[in-house]
């Protein structure tokens, strides 16, 4: 499967808006919060907290790509926004691919991070990076079938459901820009 080829026939890639999108990706991002280390954020967030979060994406100019249905109900998402806040890092992301929880298993989060990773090599981003809980077989699994690389595992930094969490990260390089610049 590649990013053209969609892992149902009644499934295709959008662009994820505010008005559209907000209270399915919140209620994505709400499940992972309660039931899962996927984030390790501890309490569900309020609706008004999308727009901010949609604010940051459009500010930056950082896609939120959507796996939808026929009828339009979003299956999941995949975005990536600055991996930090120093300009020498402009030319790498981090990224965070979400299914719902009904619809995994399907190979949409594949879909969805081959799609970004077009999207990224057109946008110019040298490295992808996503920070995945080192528990995470699924997430892990799905990042080396595409080619990311285990760069490197922060011991006991996350406490979550009564234990210590291990965050580790997995790197994609790309071989874009073509000519990368200072400043």
């Amino acid at each position: 499967m590649n990013s053209t080829t969609t892992p149902s026939p009644d499934v295709h890639l959008i662009d994820c808006t505010e008005p559209a999108h907000a209270s399915a990706i919140l209620d994505i991002l709400n499940d992972a919060i309660v039931t899962s280390t996927a984030l390790y954020d501890y309490v569900p967030r309020p609706p008004s907290a999308m727009g901010s979060w949609f604010a940051a994406k459009r500010a930056g100019g950082f896609p939120v790509l959507g796996a939808a249905d026929a009828q339009g109900r979003l299956l999941g998402f995949a975005s990536w926004g600055a991996f930090r806040a120093f300009p020498a890092y402009k030319y790498t992301v981090e990224h965070s691919v979400y299914v719902h929880k009904d619809c995994r298993g399907r190979g949409l989060g594949t879909w969805l991070m081959r799609a970004l990773i077009e999207r990224a090599k057109a946008a110019d981003i040298h490295a992808m990076v996503g920070c995945i809980d080192a528990a995470n077989a699924g997430s892990i699994r799905l990042h080396q079938q595409l080619g990311f690389v285990h760069t490197g595992t922060m011991p006991q930094v996350g406490f979550k459901f009564g234990r210590w969490l291990d965050a580790a990260f997995y790197q994609l390089t790309l071989d874009t820009p073509r000519t990368p610049i200072d400043g």
